[in-house]
């Protein structure tokens, strides 16, 4: 690489690089550029590529060649331009060095402060600067960080040595220690670094620089960053970028700060400028949420005792306002700031689209179409489609909320930092979080403020509630990019880590006990809160309109109740793509009838059982059809295997024995000669329907029975009959022969005649392969990519779970295919069955009815093979109307 470009420069009004390189230079490195090309007050810096990190990789952790000098030229410029030298002893020139891969990943990597201090110029930028204190809170503030992120010392260490000094001086915050305090924690820093490494600390700046570029290359590859692009699916081989920035300080005293900004209020999407600053503080204090900070703005403030930054600093809270409307402007879209006070002088330090929960996402769309920033399309294709699970969050029902605080159980409250209502047992750390999510359980996390080592446990957690922060800390943006609910800087709770239990007052919080957290609005309960359920309603509702009219891709839902197909509906559901009628035969009362047919000995004794069995799925359907009025409802036959409704214990055998009028040992008999080795490949699906066709004759009475009664009473219906399991066309042939002399019976008894359509569940390879077969008895095909990818790969999704985080981690599998569509293996098996299918019967009706149906990744791939609708169940729909829509974007974008 050495005769390639691998360092971009930006400073003085001019950069080498482009917003559109960020791919290249990274979020970061690309938008300092774009910034500096703005005009926007920049500090000069330069940016190794991304492609430097990959080859840094490939090279075994060793430098391009080439790379060094080019970095070395870059530097030269930074000082020209800041009239400083980097190492000089007199006028010392300090660099920021931080992360930035092409993806926003906020916290996950590594950034390093102050570089280029050391024993000499620490002196150097005291006399420079006039200002000791300054010069030494910045030094103790490098070696921390350095020690930590480049040497591998645990940050705790040093916050103990800080904690230590503050008590020992009686300073309440860090501002309040002296020049000479902060002299005595450098050197107790120094001795700390020597004794868990070693080594003296790095005195030569050069080497510094050298070191902390590799611990940000290293750091793409750290625990938290692997786990956030495996939550947020992003590519591996991107790496990350370096920027080396020359520093701009906020800790220089009282006239200068350090903030982040909103262009857009991130919670709610109001047009309002939205964000925090902290005085005389460096920007990972306010983002590492270790001080509470003040508010940008007048109208933010919350309380007496607050002084915002438009009153604070009213010239540079101006220039703000100006560059607030150049970036949205430019960029047409939410911007997340951060900027640096030096001396009353405003500095900006990044710009980045900005992480905003899902209410905020859809607001911040559909008001900038109506600004005319942007189109419908582009805003379609702005909101994540999983982040719409968020206003599917419940909220606090109204009544049940004031009855806990009529009970004292309202104990403390926060900032609302993403919204939400959930109540969980209380964990005070990452792997406990993790350990009883694995169990079942729903599980709040507690802490003073999170890091990014507790990623896995936000993600594990239901919502996430800190001490300490503000709306711009990590917990907060995190969880707003997680669509987790999140309550930060609840100040007046406070946290035992060693007894596993925090207080508020005289109410104490152990451990396990459970409490209700409202990220609307920062409330905290003692105990559960009734929740209900959110609905689609403003500009949500009108987003999804705009999606409806550009997807061709039907959207359906799978339901087995009433209550189900009612909330698709409500959710936008355009029928149901599948109803499990086994579900409905788990119900206590029904067992009985069911173990009765199961076990019956003749065809004359299961009749018995399914004539008790008839008027009970007679009524179920008549539910779902009244529920569905006017659309389709696409109903699968029976098809666990039988073994599942089978007595097991010695008590459920004298039970069913009593109901059957038959001696124990011969219902155990009849039990044991049912058992199959491997049920799940057993007497299941169609197969049943072969053997005992009186079962599906049943089913196909009471289906048609329930359209003709709601014919009659003036409800609109069209069932469809979906055989399941279907291995070959005689069986189809066969099956759909019984179907039809049901149906002719029934509309003969009934005296009304409905249209229905029989079709087949594709979910067994051999199926997709002789589609053709298939498509001359079947008139539509639905694919159970479930058990499709299940014997595609052999392997049982109940089971897979305890090695597929393995295979993904090796890379021997992409993702889990039972989360996004194989499309190389059972996404083939698709594309056949209807290309197949569409030879035989041309523009066969196909859809999907396994989980993936609710998947936006595998939906992009069933637009592209044709597929005519998906359906997943009844929370995720309005995730698929939104993801098709894009979907069929991206496919007249020829991204697809």
């Amino acid at each position: 690489m050495s005769g390639k470009k691998m360092v971009y420069y930006f400073g003085g009004g001019k950069a080498e690089g482009r917003a559109d390189m960020k791919l290249l230079l990274g979020g970061k490195g690309a938008n300092l550029a774009e910034m500096t090309n703005l005009g926007l007050p920049v500090p000069p810096g330069i940016t190794i590529t991304t492609e430097v990190c990959r080859e840094y990789y490939a090279l075994g952790k060793q430098f391009p060649e080439g790379m060094w000098e080019q970095v070395l030229e870059g530097l030269k410029k930074i000082e020209d331009e800041m009239g400083k030298k980097f190492g000089d002893k007199e006028n010392p020139l300090l660099v920021s060095v931080r992360s930035g891969a092409p993806v926003s990943m906020p916290g996950m990597m590594d950034t390093i402060l102050n570089l280029g201090l050391n024993d000499e110029t620490v002196e150097g930028l005291a006399k420079s600067t006039g200002n000791e204190r300054f010069a030494w809170d910045s030094y103790r503030r490098f070696i921390q960080m350095f020690g930590n992120v480049v040497m591998g010392i645990p940050h705790d260490k040093f916050e103990h040595i800080l904690e230590e000094k503050k008590r020992e001086v009686g300073a309440k915050q860090d501002v309040d220690l002296t020049a000479e305090d902060l002299k005595d924690i450098v050197e107790k820093y120094k001795e700390l670094v020597k004794k868990e490494t070693g080594k003296d600390f790095p005195q030569d700046p050069y080497e510094q620089l050298r070191m902390a570029i590799r611990a940000v290359f290293d750091s793409w590859n750290n625990p938290r960053a692997i786990k956030y692009r495996e939550i947020h699916n992003i590519p591996e081989d991107y790496g990350t970028a370096v920027n080396i920035v020359a520093m701009v300080f906020g800790n220089m005293g009282d006239t200068s700060g350090t903030g982040v900004a909103f262009t857009r209020n991130p919670s709610t999407g109001e047009n309002e400028f939205y964000g925090e600053y902290l005085k005389n503080a460096q920007g990972e204090d306010v983002v590492a949420g270790i001080r509470t900070p003040q508010p940008l703005t007048k109208s933010q403030k919350t309380s007496e005792g607050q002084t915002s930054l438009e009153e604070e600093f009213p010239e540079v809270y101006k220039q703000l306002l100006e560059v607030r409307e150049i970036l949205e402007k430019h960029y047409r879209d939410m911007q997340d700031i951060e900027f640096t006070i030096e001396n009353g002088r405003l500095w900006m330090l990044q710009t980045r689209a900005g992480k905003r929960t899902a209410r905020a996402a859809v607001k911040i769309a559909v008001d900038m179409v109506k600004e005319g920033l942007i189109t419908k399309e582009e805003a379609i294709m702005r909101v994540d489609p999983l982040l719409i699970n968020q206003l599917l969050h419940p909220m606090i029902d109204e009544e049940d909320r004031k009855r806990a605080i009529a009970e004292g159980r309202l104990i403390a409250k926060g900032l609302p930092a993403a919204p939400g209502a959930v109540s969980g047992k209380v964990v005070f750390n990452a792997d406990d979080a993790v350990e009883l999510a694995e169990k079942g359980e729903k599980v709040i996390l507690v802490r003073h403020e999170t890091s990014p080592e507790d990623i896995h446990g936000m993600h594990a957690a239901e919502g996430i509630l800190t001490a300490r922060g503000g709306m711009t800390s990590h917990a907060a943006v995190v969880a707003r990019g997680m669509g987790k609910t999140c309550i930060a800087g609840a100040e007046s709770i406070q946290i035992d880590y060693d007894k596993k239990e925090f207080r508020v007052g005289d109410v104490v919080v152990k451990e396990g006990e459970v409490i209700t957290i409202d990220g609307s609005t920062g409330e905290i309960f003692h105990g559960e809160v009734k929740t209900i359920p959110a609905h689609i309603s403003g500009e949500f509702e009108e987003l999804m309109k705009w999606a409806d009219e550009i997807r061709d891709m039907q959207v359906r839902v799978n339901a087995d109740t009433p209550e189900d197909a009612r909330q698709g509906r409500e959710f936008g559901a355009e029928g149901i793509g599948l109803c499990r009628t086994e579900h409905m035969f788990f119900k206590e009362e029904r067992i009985p009838v069911v173990r009765e047919m199961i076990l019956a000995k003749t065809p004359e004794e299961r009749k018995r059982a399914l004539e008790k069995l008839l008027p009970m799925q007679r009524a179920d359907f008549i539910a779902i059809f009244e529920a569905m009025n006017g659309l389709p409802v696409n109903i699968r036959l029976l098809d666990p295997p039988l073994h599942e409704f089978l007595p097991r214990t010695e008590e459920e055998f004298e039970r069913t024995a009593k109901e059957m009028g038959l001696p124990v040992e011969e219902v155990k008999k009849r039990a044991e000669e049912l058992q199959e080795v491997n049920p799940m490949l057993g007497l299941r699906g169609s197969r049943l329907g072969i053997v005992y066709p009186e079962i599906y004759e049943m089913q196909v009475r009471a289906i048609l029975e329930a359209a003709c009664h709601c014919k009659k009473n003036g409800i609109e219906v069209f069932p469809e009959i979906m055989l399941p399991l279907i291995a070959d066309d005689k069986e189809l042939a066969e099956l759909k022969k019984l179907i039809d002399k049901v149906a002719a019976e029934v509309f003969l008894e009934t005296g009304v005649e409905v249209p229905y359509q029989v079709g087949t569940m594709v979910e067994i390879p051999r199926a997709a392969l002789i589609a053709d077969k298939l498509a001359r008895y079947a008139e539509y095909f639905s694919f159970g990519t479930n058990d499709l990818t299940q014997m595609a790969f052999g392997l049982s999704r109940d089971d897979a779970g305890k090695f597929i985080g393995e295979y993904i981690e090796r890379g021997i599998l992409e993702g889990d295919p039972f989360v996004h569509i194989d499309e190389s293996g059972v996404g083939e098996l698709i594309r056949i069955a209807i290309e197949k299918g569409n030879k035989v019967r041309e523009g066969i009706k196909t859809g999907i009815c396994g989980e993936h149906g609710g998947d936006p990744r595998s939906i992009d791939f069933f637009q592209k093979v044709g597929v005519k609708y998906i359906s997943p169940s009844p929370f995720r729909v309005p995730i698929a109307r939104l993801a098709a829509a894009q979907a069929k974007i991206k496919q007249k974008r020829g991204e697809l």
